[in-house]
């Protein structure tokens, strides 16, 4: 009923699931045994330092900059028209296909469809599932291009369905959204998403700080805002270089991944619109700092310290408990973002 709402033809349908099975080795399933599998997204099972890794870091932000080069044209002009920096989208296509030439092992019909049937968010994979036919239908999603990462990502900048028919831009002028081969699309594309989710033009992402000592690491939550000059006065330091005049007045919040003794980051509303695209903040920050490096900035300026990473039933079980003792009211989810790190800080 769903799929031919939205156009896709019997023929169609019955041609694509004819053959279909689940992919019971999916992450994030309950399957019909109700034995969880949890994510395995390296961004929610690895460490600061396993994800920030420097020589993958290094590696990545000089392809990038050989990339600019070669497609200085058309970043200068999707720069121009959407306001993201052309080391922004670098960084995007480096972190999500390491510029394309990342294995993507899966189908991504069968993915969705598993993910429908037996994810974590079943509801949300449901309409992929049926854009995903709504594809198929068009004659986009093509036999060749049916290559995915496990959540049914596509392309060299990791598009869902829903993401391609929002955001797809045809900067080649083709004829063709081909967020597959085709950088200019890709790339445009990508920042067309950044745009419409609200990027503003000449905003850094974050800066990285010195934290003045006996922080109360309670004020790192997203929702408490402050002035970058407000910051400095309260003792914040910038960790290099010094902060423009113009970003000052810049309302940030504060985050710190690695604890008190590791790094500290002042982020901006832009470092939130990258969110929007993968939501954790290790992506983020390893988007950030690989657009930094590729603009011919330099690495992280403290070092991350060594701390193991919780497992995500660990973690569940704080978040649990946390909620009955009243600190925590997000969601119950195994992954140790934002929320969960502030309301083990006000529990200690």
């Amino acid at each position: 009923m769903e799929a031919e709402a939205s156009g896709v033809s019997r023929a169609t349908f019955e041609a694509a699931t004819a053959d279909l099975t689940p992919d019971l080795s999916l992450p994030d399933l309950i399957t019909p045994e109700r034995q969880q599998r949890r994510s395995e997204q390296a961004e929610f099972v690895q460490t600061p330092a396993q994800y920030l890794a420097e020589r993958t870091l290094q590696n990545l932000a000089t392809r990038g900059r050989r990339l600019w080069e070669q497609h200085r044209v058309i970043l200068t002009d999707i720069e121009k028209r959407s306001g993201v920096p052309p080391p922004v989208l670098l960084a995007i296509w480096g972190r999500e296909t390491s510029y394309g030439t990342d294995r993507l092992p899966h189908d991504p019909v069968r993915v969705l469809a598993t993910q429908a049937y037996t994810g974590r968010r079943s509801e949300r994979f449901r309409e992929e599932f049926v854009l995903a036919l709504k594809l198929i239908e068009e004659g986009r999603l093509r036999p060749a291009r049916r290559k995915s990462s496990w959540a049914g990502a596509m392309g060299l900048v990791q598009f869902l369905p829903s993401d391609l028919y929002r955001y797809g831009i045809d900067a080649d002028l083709d004829g063709d959204v081909d967020i597959w081969t085709s950088v200019p699309d890709a790339l445009a594309s990508a920042a067309n998403q950044l745009k419409e989710k609200g990027w503003r033009s000449g905003i850094r992402w974050g800066h990285e700080m010195r934290a003045p000592r006996g922080l109360d690491c309670t004020l790192a939550e997203p929702a408490f805002k402050l002035p970058v000059r407000e910051w400095l006065a309260r003792g914040f330091v910038p960790a290099k270089g010094s902060i423009a005049p113009s970003d000052l007045a810049e309302e940030a919040s504060l985050i710190l991944p690695g604890g008190n003794d590791g790094p500290a980051f002042l982020l901006t509303r832009n470092y939130f619109v990258l969110k929007d695209y993968n939501f954790s903040d290790l992506y983020v920050l390893f988007v950030g700092n690989l657009s930094d490096r590729i603009a011919g900035e330099s690495a992280f300026a403290t070092p991350w310290p060594r701390v193991a990473q919780a497992s995500a039933r660990e973690i569940e079980a704080m978040q649990r408990r946390l909620t009955e003792l009243g600190f925590y009211s997000d969601r119950i989810d195994g992954k140790a973002g934002m929320a969960t790190r502030v309301a083990l800080g006000r529990f200690q």
